[in-house]
């Protein structure tokens, strides 16, 4: 029994296709960095605070040049104001210094998470406190909100959020719920066009095959998480691409502390780049359409990461650094392929 279990393959590959194509994957999968060579990457989805500084390293030698990292629900819920404020803090402090000495820029959205909107007295309390952080340097907008159960209560602060969004002239990152998808979709968007938000303004996120028409035509930005097994796999996104082009699609990793993969952005892009897309529409869906959304809060500014960022390791943040012992610890995942 044990030496059948030992003999299962731990992260196989989900590749789907003709025999020639498997072995193509099979290559791919091991050289998957020979075909993003001189790429660059906008990953505008990932939790680093649940990441180590092996994953930054590991984005950093794949391309990846800017990321943005959204206030999300970190596991278990936080029961005190005090930690609401000590995390928004790490996000626009601590986290975009940890970034810095790997050469990527950072940068965050901020917002009342929709899981923790249900706890309303300490909602209450987190209202009170958000436009303290919104006005923040590296802040790109407010983030992640809308809906989870899709409760009255998450309902409540998402339009409230949306009204400091609007105040604030800043972009929205909208969650949508993992059930009930396109309804929560549609009473996202819907709510955001009643508050009198433009569709271009608004990043709707985790969308798939059943909602990405709806809201392209309706003229939103549509994100896909490339997450395991559970939001999009990669093959599906190529196909989505095939389908929809990249005008106003954008994709993400939302790496946090699930099974997840922060090289999703540039693993797509090496079987985008096997699979026909061309570089144009590589290049939109994994770089451009991110910038081109989220620099309306005036925030970005491409100089700050297209140019050789100069890295100085030697730097403190509260007299705290990133070395151990003046060790850079590293990681290989050759994985391509996420479903």
């Amino acid at each position: 029994m044990c030496n059948k279990h030992s003999e299962i393959q731990q992260n196989p590959s989900h590749f789907e296709g003709s025999a020639e194509e498997k072995v193509t994957a099979q290559h791919v999968q091991a050289n998957f960095m020979d075909y993003i060579k001189d790429m660059k990457f906008f990953d505008p989805h990932i939790h680093m605070t649940s990441r180590t500084t092996d994953d930054y390293q590991s984005l950093a030698d794949a391309g990846v040049v800017a990321i943005i990292e959204p206030a999300f629900w970190l596991g278990q819920p936080r029961t005190g104001l005090a930690t609401f404020k000590d995390y928004f803090s790490s996000l626009v402090g601590w986290e975009r210094f940890r970034s810095s000495q790997f050469g990527i820029k950072h940068y965050c959205t901020i917002g009342l998470n929709s899981r923790e909107a249900n706890n309303e007295p300490l909602a209450e309390q987190v209202m009170e406190i958000l436009p303290l952080y919104l006005y923040k340097e590296g802040v790109v907008g407010v983030g992640e909100i809308g809906f989870d159960d899709q409760t009255p209560a998450e309902e409540k602060y998402y339009r409230w959020q949306l009204d400091l969004a609007k105040e604030a002239n800043l972009p929205v990152q909208v969650h949508t719920p993992h059930r009930d998808k396109r309804k929560g979709t549609e009473r996202s968007m819907a709510i955001a066009l009643e508050h009198g938000i433009a569709p271009n303004m608004v990043i709707i996120d985790h969308n798939n095959e059943e909602t990405v028409k709806s809201v392209l035509d309706q003229g939103f930005y549509a994100a896909f998480t490339i997450y395991p097994f559970t939001k999009m796999g990669n093959e599906r996104m190529v196909e989505i691409v095939k389908q929809y082009g990249s005008e106003r699609i954008m994709i993400n990793s939302a790496a946090d502390w699930g099974i997840s993969d922060p090289l999703a952005v540039a693993k797509t892009a090496a079987l985008m780049k096997m699979k026909g897309i061309s570089d144009h529409d590589i290049k939109m869906v994994t770089y451009q359409n991110a910038i081109d959304a989220f620099a309306q809060s005036g925030q970005i500014n491409v100089e700050d990461f297209e140019n050789n960022t100069v890295i100085d390791q030697s730097k403190t943040f509260n007299g705290n650094t990133i070395l151990r012992g003046g060790q850079q610890p590293r990681i290989d995942k050759n994985a391509i392929v996420i479903r």
